[in-house]
């Protein structure tokens, strides 16, 4: 029997995010993805202010965001 695998690294914020935000991941990477030519640091400041997110939880999509169009 194998034992699932935990969640690290910026996923592991996505529970909550959903939770706190009301809206599913790909909402918000969507929204990151339409914010070309922004640094991280601006993404994360623009969802913020933008839609009230806290630093921890921008700052954590915009990671997993501009780490996965690295791939």
């Amino acid at each position: 029997m194998t034992t699932p695998q935990k969640i690290t690294g910026p996923a592991s914020y996505f529970p909550s995010i959903e939770k706190k935000y009301g809206f599913p991941i790909e909402h918000w990477l969507s929204l990151v993805g339409q914010q070309s030519g922004m640094k991280h640091m601006e993404i994360v400041n623009w969802l913020k202010a933008e839609h009230g997110m806290g630093h921890g939880h921008a700052n954590a999509i915009v990671a997993y965001s501009l780490a996965k169009s690295l791939r």
